[in-house]
């Protein structure tokens, strides 16, 4: 504010005394008058992380109160040095206008310019930090689909896809956790002679049979079952809310399509036979380990029994 048009505003202006630290003003107040100050210093505080204002003698603030009324103050005002601001309400701004109306007149101009100025250059910051914002958000997306995707990485087995191992125990682990392993069943699979496939035709053969293997169970899983490759050619699929009899009907069913597949006599073998151990997880009364054992127990009873069979362990 140029001298001239300090002190004709000085002549109408109500002055006000206020100590450092008092607040003139929050974001969001309305306000109808606009303030000059005549000594001390204000700090205005936009929020959103936007950079704070300054302002010493002979500067102005609140104008849009004054000029539109009962507008929302866009910062807070805190007196941040002892001194006077002159507060100029529709009253003071009449008498301006019938004392120096074409002075007047050039204040309002640079205002109204300063107030569009403000504004674009709010608005820019904005924009600035709004796509700043959304970087960070697109970062935070891709990290979080990156700690998923490696997440599911490890609890699958990469030769298959089935679930493996260390997923399968968290698995268990949290099933058991929530809602108990009461009334599923347990069924583990065993490929027989599989060593011989990998001796006489390669690793390649015996990983293609494998992938055979997982696919059966795949196709038999329903879903709230799980299928897990728990390491070598051993296997082991977890059923949920089936009875003991459809459980035997799907351990048997795996059994004979392996035989089917195998006997079509592709060389080098697509599929072994194979030896399956079950049993029902009856109750809560022993641990994991015990139906595990149960269920192994079937499966080596299968495996010195010649194979291509399906055994219980109740």
């Amino acid at each position: 504010m140029i001298a001239s048009e300090y002190a004709l505003f000085a002549q109408v202006g109500r002055a006000r005394r206020i100590d450092a630290g008092t607040p003139l003003f929050r974001r969001g107040d309305l306000g109808t008058s606009m303030f000059v100050i005549a000594s001390g210093a204000i700090e205005l505080d936009f929020g959103e992380d936007l950079v704070a204002k300054r302002l010493g003698p002979r500067e102005f603030f609140g104008e849009l109160g004054l000029l539109i009324g009962d507008h929302a103050r866009s910062a807070d005002a805190t007196m941040v040095e002892d001194g006077v601001l002159l507060e100029l309400g529709r009253h003071e701004f009449d008498l301006l206008a019938q004392r120096d109306p074409q002075l007047l007149s050039h204040f309002l101009r640079r205002a109204i310019m300063r107030v569009v100025y403000n504004e674009q250059g709010l608005i820019a910051r904005l924009r600035r930090r709004n796509q700043e914002l959304q970087m960070a958000l697109d970062t935070l997306r891709a990290t979080a689909h990156r700690l998923n995707q490696t997440e599911v990485l490890t609890r699958t087995d990469e030769l298959t896809g089935l679930t493996n191992r260390r997923g399968f125990a968290l698995h268990v682990d949290q099933r058991r956790r929530s809602q108990g392993l009461g009334g599923q069943s347990l069924v583990l699979i065993d490929c027989d002679r599989f060593k011989a496939i990998n001796d006489a035709h390669g690793h390649l053969a015996g990983d293609r049979v494998l992938q055979s293997v997982a696919n059966l169970l795949r196709a038999v899983s329903g879903p709230d079952d799980i299928a897990c490759r728990l390491g070598g050619d051993e296997f082991c699929l977890l059923v949920a809310g089936r009875q003991s009899q459809d459980v035997a009907r799907m351990a048997n069913y795996i059994a004979a399509s392996a035989r089917t597949l195998r006997q079509m006599q592709s060389v080098p073998p697509q599929i072994t036979t194979l030896s399956i151990g079950a049993c029902v997880i009856a109750d809560a009364a022993h641990d994991w380990e015990h139906w595990y054992g149960q269920a192994d127990t079937a499966l080596y009873r299968a495996k010195r029994l010649g194979g291509d069979r399906v055994e219980w362990q109740d």
